[in-house]
C-alpha cells in the first residue's frame, strides 16, 4: 500500500539530514508518557477552550471568507505550532519520513472532507447545534470499526450506539421537522452529520497509520497535505461565486491567522493530554465542548439552544461515555490514535 524509499542515496541523505539538523537528534521515545490524570484532563479541557476560540473566529470570518480559504488558513497557519512542538521533541527529521505516503494522503483527504463539512455546519448553524451533531462521530467510529476493521462489537456497545443515534435524531428534529429542503438549517444539519461520518472515518485511518507511524509524523503530514489539498478549492470561485477566495483586509487576516494558530495550539494541547493519561480518562472531556458552545453561542452570537438540542445532546453524551467505558473494560486502548487525531472542527 505504501511507497517505501528504495534508493540508497536518498535514504543516506534523509538519514544525514535527520542527524545533522540542529532541530533533530535522538528521537523522543514513543512511550514517553507518565500517569498524571489531573494534568492530562487539564490539558484536554484547555484544548477544548482553545478550539472554541478558533471556532468563534471561524464563525465570524465565515460571513465574508469562503470555506476553502478558511480550511487553508486553519491548516497552513496551524502547521507552524505543530512543527515547533515536533522540533522541541527532536523529531523534526523523523516527522517527514514515512513509508506510507498513500496512507497519509488518504487520511488527509478524509480528514479534510470532515473539516470542510464541519466548518460549513458551523457557518450555517448555531454553535450548540453544530457541536451536538458533531457528537455523532464516536458513534460512527464504532460502526466503522466493526465494518472496516473487523472489531468485535457486542450488545452493550451496539445498544449505546442505537441510543446515541436516537439522541442525534432528537438534535436534528428542529432542523428537519418543519424546515424546507433548501433552508440553511436543513443543509447545515445534513452537512454536519456527513462531517461527523467523515471524522469517524478519519479516526479509522489514523488507527491504521498508528500501527506503523509515529504520532508526530501523522500530525505533521496531515497539516502539510491538508494545506496543499485545500488549495484545490481555489477554482471553485469560477463555478460558485460565493466560494471565490478573497484578499482579506487587516482584521479578517488577523482572524485567519488566529484560526490557524489556535487550531495548531489546540492540537498540541490535545496531543500532550494523552501523554499523561489514557483515552478512557481523557476522552469523556470532549463533551465539555457543549458547555463552551452554549456559553459562546449565547454571549457572542446571541444564540439560545432549543430544548430538543440540549436533550438530544445529553442523550448522545451519555451514550458516548458508555461506549468509552465499555472500551476501557474490554481493554481497547485508543490513546495513541486519539493523540494523533485532528478534530474535524479544529
Amino acid at each position: 500500500m505504501g511507497l517505501i524509499l528504495e534508493k540508497p542515496g536518498l535514504e543516506v541523505v534523509m538519514a544525514f539530514l535527520s542527524q545533522k539538523s540542529r532541530f533533530s537528534g535522538p528521537p523522543a521515545p514513543t512511550g514517553m508518557t507518565r500517569q498524571a490524570p489531573l494534568i492530562g484532563i487539564s490539558l484536554k479541557v484547555a484544548s477544548t477552550m482553545v478550539f472554541f476560540v478558533m471556532a468563534t473566529a471561524l464563525k465570524i470570518a465565515a460571513e465574508t471568507v469562503p470555506i476553502g480559504e478558511l480550511v487553508f488558513a486553519r491548516n497552513f497557519f496551524g502547521l507552524f505550532p505543530v512543527l515547533i512542538m515536533v522540533a522541541m521533541r527532536r523529531e523534526l527529521g523523523l516527522a517527514f519520513r514515512t513509508a506510507n505516503p498513500l496512507g497519509h494522503l488518504t487520511r488527509a483527504s478524509v480528514g479534510l472532507t470532515a473539516m470542510v463539512c464541519g466548518f460549513t455546519a458551523l457557518s450555517l448553524l448555531p454553535l450548540p447545534d453544530a457541536t451536538a451533531i458533531g457528537f455523532a462521530s464516536p458513534l460512527f467510529v464504532v460502526v466503522l470499526a466493526f465494518l472496516l476493521l473487523g472489531e468485535k462489537v457486542r450488545v452493550y456497545r451496539w445498544s449505546a450506539v442505537g441510543v446515541g443515534f436516537v439522541g442525534i435524531l432528537v438534535v436534528l428534529s428542529p432542523h428537519l421537522g418543519d424546515a424546507e429542503l433548501d433552508s440553511n438549517s436543513m443543509i447545515g444539519a445534513l452537512i454536519g452529520l456527513t462531517g461527523a461520518g467523515f471524522a469517524a472515518l478519519a479516526m479509522i485511518t489514523v488507527r491504521k497509520l498508528c500501527e506503523t507511524e509515529r504520532t508526530s509524523t501523522i500530525v505533521t503530514w496531515f497539516a502539510g497535505m491538508s494545506s496543499v489539498l485545500s488549495l484545490l478549492t481555489l477554482p471553485l470561485g469560477f463555478l460558485l461565486p460565493g466560494q471565490a477566495w478573497i484578499i482579506p483586509d487587516l482584521p479578517t487576516a488577523g482572524l485567519l491567522l488566529l484560526i490557524g494558530l489556535a487550531g495548531g495550539v489546540g492540537q498540541i494541547l490535545l496531543t500532550q493530554s494523552y501523554r499523561f493519561a489514557d483515552a478512557s480518562t481523557i476522552a469523556p472531556f470532549d463533551y465539555v465542548n457543549m458547555l463552551w458552545a452554549i456559553i459562546v453561542g449565547w454571549v457572542v452570537f446571541s444564540e439560545t439552544p432549543l430544548p430538543a438540542v440540549v436533550l438530544g445532546a445529553l442523550i448522545v453524551i451519555a451514550a458516548g461515555i458508555f461506549v468509552i467505558y465499555r472500551e476501557h473494560k474490554l481493554g481497547l486502548d485508543r490513546t495513541k490514535a486519539r493523540r494523533a487525531s485532528s478534530p474535524s472542527r479544529s
